[in-house]
């Protein structure tokens, strides 16, 4: 009994030793963390390079409230004033309409890829069509849509052949997104809705959606974000406007990106070079605000759950 004693007593009171890794394990795992660190500044040195520049040269005419209230109208490049309201305008309404249709039917052909032909070959085909999708430059869907819409059926240029362009762009985002959000959610929970005998067009709309929430609004958001800022096609499918439009079939409207565009060859000391780098730091405190829109929407479905 006493030897028993002594043992444990021996065991229990012996250092236990955590000894680093030597050898090439420590180079192996010194290499791997230096690799790490200069991905890491290599990554966020060019972002801050260019947040920094656009924010030191367009911060003084944001601060002003022309700049959200005026056009460009009767402004020249070597005058002082105006804004881009016209712009902003533009480019909100524009993403908006793109928005209205890229989004459902992202989210419906992703519960429709996920919930009811996964593993099918309709699926495969329609996942590589998406794939393809999202690999085509914003010229080619300008393209496509002149060719479409404007030759073939003879609409004329407007801000709402620019929606259906970036509605080629902003579709594939979503629907993959929100197809890998779907994935997520474990089956588990459908299967408790089914034992229930909920429906299956149910247990998605209650169940299956409003877990991936979250996910899919920040799918939409990306996909937001790609789209107000693309230049071609507004460079092929509409004209710049100085002034204020509010009407999507016009053939001119103004826009953030051709903004920047008709104005990137400004000579520095100008007043329209100023405005260059002001709309560029305009569009991407929208982009900015637009996903802490996502999040708060985000965060408000997650306290609802609760």
């Amino acid at each position: 009994m006493s030897a028993m004693t002594t043992t444990t007593s021996t065991s229990t009171e012996a250092p236990l030793s955590f000894r680093r890794p030597s050898g090439g394990r420590t180079i192996k795992n010194a290499l791997a963390t230096v690799y790490v660190f200069l991905a890491t500044v290599l990554t966020i040195v060019p972002l801050a390079w260019v947040l920094y520049t656009v924010i030191t040269k367009g911060i003084r005419l944001i601060l002003t409230q022309q700049w959200w209230l005026q056009s460009q109208r009767g402004i020249t490049p070597r005058r002082e004033g105006g804004g881009a309201y016209h712009a902003i305008v533009g480019t909100v309404e524009m993403a908006l309409i793109c928005a209205a249709i890229a989004v459902p039917l992202g989210i419906l052909g992703a519960i429709f890829l996920i919930e009811y032909a996964k593993g099918t070959k309709v699926a495969r085909g329609v996942s590589f069509m998406v794939d393809i999708l999202s690999g085509i430059p914003s010229i080619v869907a300008a393209l496509f849509i002149y060719a479409l819409f404007i030759t073939i059926f003879g609409f004329g240029r407007s801000a709402i052949a620019v929606s259906f362009a970036l509605v080629l762009l902003m579709l594939p985002v979503v629907l993959r997104s929100t197809e890998e959000m779907l994935k997520l959610v474990p089956n588990e929970l459908r299967e408790a809705s089914y034992a229930l005998g909920v429906p299956k067009w149910k247990t998605i709309l209650r169940v299956v959606i409003p877990t991936a929430f979250s996910g899919i609004m920040t799918g939409i958001m990306l996909g937001l974000a790609r789209v107000m800022g693309e230049t071609a096609p507004l460079l092929i499918l509409v004209s710049y406007a100085v002034g204020i439009n509010f009407s999507p079939t016009s053939d001119t409207m103004g826009a953030l990106p051709t903004m920047i565009n008709s104005g990137r060859d400004q000579a520095p000391q100008l007043p329209g070079y100023e405005r260059v780098w002001a709309a560029a730091l305009t569009l991407i405190l929208i982009s900015m605000f637009l996903n802490l829109l996502a999040r708060a929407i985000a965060r408000a479905s997650k306290l609802k759950e609760k």
